[in-house]
């Protein structure tokens, strides 16, 4: 049976599931968007084919909606769509730190809630979507989410109670890599090479370190050992490194945030 997908709140990260599953064979016939400004609406239409509505109509026309608001407006969209979600209906939500026992107990009882928190390399295709199911959400719910997000990306089940941890750790994972290359291109810069020559060597080496630990196999440690050389270099950064407790730093900064998604459930 043919399903129907709408898109509320068509953003950065909703636009790029939209692409995604058309891209991945959904017909744009099936899809449905929605948009908080007009001209955006009609750029989704003329872009992808797909049909532009108001919420209320994709809420009771869509049997998939993603939810893809910021957590703030959550609770205002949940009560504009309420009267018209049935429990046929499965209900995606990408907002961080909201639980699903928000969205059930606004909905009608028995509707299927699926939390996911992707992180925004799903612009281009290599995102991380960590996905838990909601009291009622089955099998069945949690393939049809994953049918969704792998078009951007992998996809990996967690428990709702571990879904802040994920935010922490991948949610929020790509700014922790583009504040240590925007350390790294300044370092560059201080030790006497030109802005986007330490930049093009960092992005490489940061692109090239990445392949390894994907497709190596290797554990982290064996790859750094591999490069840090008795008495060299490596072995003098990574001491100074210690001194100044990165380590602890980024341990303290995952825990930060995801007390921050914690906060978030709360409206705080």
């Amino acid at each position: 049976m043919t399903q129907t997908v709408a898109v509320l709140g068509t953003g950065k990260i909703g636009e790029a599931l939209l692409s995604g599953m058309i891209r991945a064979g959904w017909a744009p016939e099936d899809l449905l968007v929605t948009a908080r400004r007009t001209e955006r609406a009609e750029e989704l239409q003329t872009r992808y084919g797909v049909e532009a509505v108001g919420n209320a109509h994709a809420a009771k026309t869509a049997d998939t909606l993603i939810l893809a608001v910021k957590p703030q407006d959550m609770g205002a969209l949940l009560a504009e769509l309420a009267p018209h979600v049935g429990a046929d209906k499965l209900v995606i939500s990408a907002a961080a730190g909201i639980p699903t026992a928000f969205f059930e107990e606004r909905l009608t009882e028995g509707t299927a809630v699926v939390r996911v928190m992707p992180n925004t390399p799903v612009l281009v295709d290599e995102g991380m979507s960590v996905i838990s199911a909601g009291r009622h959400a089955d099998e069945t719910h949690l393939a049809r989410t994953e049918a969704i997000f792998q078009p951007v990306g992998k996809t990996l089940r967690v428990p709702e109670k571990q879904q802040d941890a994920a935010t922490a750790l991948s949610g929020s994972g790509p700014a922790y890599f583009y504040y240590l290359v925007e350390a790294m291109t300044d370092a560059g810069i201080l030790l006497g090479l030109p802005r986007a020559q330490a930049h093009d060597l960092i992005v490489q080496s940061a692109i090239g370190a990445a392949v390894m630990l994907r497709d190596s196999g290797e554990h982290p440690v064996k790859l750094r050992e591999a490069v840090t050389s008795p008495a060299g270099t490596t072995i003098s950064a990574i001491r100074e490194l210690e001194n100044h407790g990165v380590r602890a730093a980024l341990i303290a900064a995952l825990e930060a945030a995801r007390d921050r998604s914690r906060e978030l459930a709360t409206g705080v």
